[in-house]
């Protein structure tokens, strides 16, 4: 089976491939149904019921995921013409808003809404939690993104949220891009060395390099590093590296671990293009909302 065309459009016009998404929803709904049918909903709504519900906001935040939300429901037997948005991704959200309405078979709704609302949910808390960052960082030039710490079969849609928030994506994989570490220094007999392997096999494709001290930091820049990950520096030092940088036109720095929302600003200050925060992705928790009968 395959996507209504409609559903596939809008997931593509988010960043988001069909194919990925739907492989990622069927799973989901196969998970409820794996022990047997919705034996509740099939006692209780007699065959042919319709009902109007409303995905509702119980919390404020940031909303992500209603393309997602929308291929759960056609997954379900639901078309996407039964369901209006009345939000947008993206959209700051307040307790008690709307948005997303769908008028459908009650069996086939109540079937849906628990996989609708884990996505939405999830989501949606990283889309709050990434807004939170950004706004955070507002007017330092610095942007907060994310990293390859992310739920195993949902790094596309984590990584869209992040995106709904106001954040940048960092790479996708281990192909995309290169991430020199210590264990690749290590390997490599040193950061020059590490660089110049990178660059011989992959030409061309974005590298990053990890350093942990100053003198790392000078080796990088010697090598012609073009963005520098600052792991686990206090503000001095991350002062100290940006003013290192300052002698390499166009080379960017980005600071890493152990980042906490209330400092993110006083990072930012320090000179850093990009800080990095692995917690929008795996520790953001869910921005409540829940699905309500509207009307019969």
């Amino acid at each position: 089976m395959t996507l209504n065309a409609l559903v596939a459009k809008q997931l593509a016009e988010a960043g988001l491939d069909p194919d990925d998404t739907e492989r990622v929803v069927r799973g989901a709904l196969a998970e409820d149904l794996r022990y047997g049918p919705d034996v509740t909903s099939a006692a209780t709504a007699p065959p042919g019921t319709h009902a109007v519900a409303g995905a509702v906001a119980r919390r404020p935040g940031v909303l992500a995921g209603l393309p997602v939300a929308l291929a759960v429901l056609d997954a379900a037997g639901i078309p996407p013409e039964a369901a209006e948005a009345l939000r947008a991704d993206g959209d700051r959200i307040e307790a008690a808003d709307e948005v997303l309405r769908i008028s459908a078979p009650m069996r086939e709704l109540l079937g849906a809404e628990r996989t609708l609302l884990n996505f939405l949910t999830h989501l949606s808390g990283i889309a709050t939690a990434t807004r939170a960052w950004a706004d955070a960082l507002s007017g330092t030039g610095c942007t907060v993104r994310d990293t390859r710490k992310t739920t195993p079969g949902l790094r596309p849609l984590e990584k869209y949220a992040v995106r709904c928030g106001g954040g940048r994506n960092h790479r996708m994989g281990l192909g995309d891009a290169a991430l020199i570490k210590d264990n690749h220094v290590a390997l490599a007999g040193g950061i020059t060395a590490a660089i110049a392997a990178v660059r011989a096999a992959a030409p061309g494709l974005p590298l990053e390099v990890e350093c942990d001290t100053l003198a790392q930091v000078g080796e990088a820049l010697e090598a012609g590093a073009g963005l520098i990950l600052l792991d686990n520096m206090d503000t001095a030092s991350l002062r100290a590296a940006a003013d290192l940088a300052r002698g390499y036109p166009g080379t960017q720095l980005e600071a890493s671990g152990g980042l906490r929302l209330e400092g993110a600003r006083a990072v930012a200050e320090t000179g850093v293009d990009f800080v990095a925060v692995g917690a929008l992705t795996h520790s953001s928790p869910a921005l409540d909302l829940g699905l309500d009968i509207l009307a019969r």
